[in-house]
């Protein structure tokens, strides 16, 4: 998250650069084109309607290359990007081939192209060269070829051409490879993301497993003997549990998903102690579907059983709430167990070492919650030592980008 604040200056800067400097190219060459086509429509004067379209096309290059610089991508994107810049044609290329040509001359111009790139790739710096096209009726004269950088260095080309020779398309050319890398180092940022919530994820599971299998396995041995058919029932609960916490697929899912593992999980915790483990679960209908990050709740219940069970003697009672809030679901996790020192909760939370083993995936979740939704979205944690504890945690119904992976029909959980 820190490097996405710290390219956001540089995601600003670079736009404004290719808007000043494309203004002059893509009015001249846009307005020999359309003008006449807008003549009659309100839309301002002639540099504004040319800011309008420049930044128009603009936003609609932009969402193709945040998938990085691929065949797909660049193909999306070419096109938006020749019309931006008002070139004869436009490529784009990695290190090793072209990746999408839009405009005339890809036939004989493609492996020239290549060439020109491995010399600009040795320089790192947008080179202005004569095509030397010898084929009658060839428009692509001039091209500039402008390097696509990433955080690995260069990664490949924008190459555009032009009937002539121009230092204005070399400027234009060269802002718009800069703002293009701009946009697949962002998707690099969210790859990174990505790969973050999924150790975060690797990490949970080698935090939560061994505890929770082993005890699990030792409850339902317990009753292989003495009662078979809750044993079976036992097994099949274990089965669907480890199932859904290693599944592979997506980093979201279903509150209807995350309660039925967390029914399956106390199943198995109430086999372990008995009577002591009372279980209270109201939840509202229409939360069921609302989409949340991949285990962000078991860890909550785990760490209610630990604190109401394993460090205590006494009768533990968990409730677990799912509440409509109008744009927000709001989930609480309450235990009567021996609840901690505020002051440890904080050390838990701020990861300090020594303080981590006192609360099962507490900062995990934390920072999970906030990576997603943002630091207003963080889980509140009320406690005190002997007063037991309570979680609540607030999910947005909807969020752009946050949608649960298909696991099959979704049953609500058991009351």
């Amino acid at each position: 998250m820190t490097g996405a604040g710290q390219a956001l200056p540089a995601v600003l800067a670079v736009v404004g650069a290719a808007v000043m400097l494309g203004l002059g190219w893509a009015a001249g060459r846009w307005h020999a084109r359309r003008g006449e086509r807008l003549a009659g429509l309100d839309l301002g004067t002639p540099v504004e309607r040319a800011t309008f379209h420049t930044l128009h096309t603009a936003s609609l290059a932009a969402p193709p290359l945040r998938a990085g610089l691929t065949e797909d991508a660049a193909r999306k994107a070419a096109r938006r990007l020749r019309s931006l810049l008002g070139t004869e044609a436009l490529c784009l290329t990695d290190r090793e081939a072209v990746l999408a040509w839009d405009g005339p001359g890809a036939d004989h111009h493609q492996r020239r192209a290549m060439a020109r790139v491995a010399v600009m790739l040795e320089s790192e710096r947008s080179q202005s060269v004569r095509t030397d096209c010898q084929r009658p009726g060839c428009p692509l004269k001039w091209a500039v070829f402008a390097p696509l950088t990433g955080e690995d260095g260069v990664l490949g080309a924008l190459v555009a051409y032009g009937s002539r020779e121009s230092a204005v398309l070399v400027r234009a050319a060269t802002e718009v490879a800069r703002w293009v890398s701009v946009q697949l180092e962002l998707s690099e940022l969210d790859r990174s993301r990505t790969r973050l919530m999924e150790a975060e994820i690797k990490a949970l599971r080698a935090q939560i497993s061994p505890h929770f299998i082993f005890n699990s396995l030792a409850a339902i041995a317990s009753f292989v003997r003495t009662d078979p058919e809750r044993a079976r029932e036992l097994l099949l609960e274990f089965a669907d549990f480890t199932r859904y916490s290693f599944r592979r697929h997506g980093d979201f899912t279903t509150l209807a998903e995350e309660l039925r593992s967390i029914q399956q999980y106390l199943a198995l915790a109430g086999a372990r102690f008995g009577d002591r483990l009372k279980v209270t679960l109201q939840v509202a209908p229409e939360v069921l579907p609302v989409a949340l990050p991949f285990l962000c709740l078991q860890p909550l219940v785990e760490n209610a059983v630990k604190h109401g069970l394993e460090d205590s003697t006494e009768e533990c009672r968990i409730t677990i709430t799912a509440q409509d809030a109008g744009p927000d679901a709001v989930i609480t996790v309450e235990d009567n167990g021996v609840g901690m020192d505020p002051a440890l909760l904080r050390r838990i939370l701020a990861g300090e070492r020594g303080a981590s083993s006192s609360g099962v995936g507490l900062p995990n979740v934390d920072e999970r919650i906030r990576q997603v939704y943002g630091d207003a979205y963080g889980p509140v944690m009320e406690t005190g030592v002997g007063a037991g504890m309570k979680v609540t945690v607030r999910i947005p119904k909807y969020r752009a980008g946050v949608h649960s992976s298909p696991s099959g029909p979704v049953a609500p959980p058991r009351a």
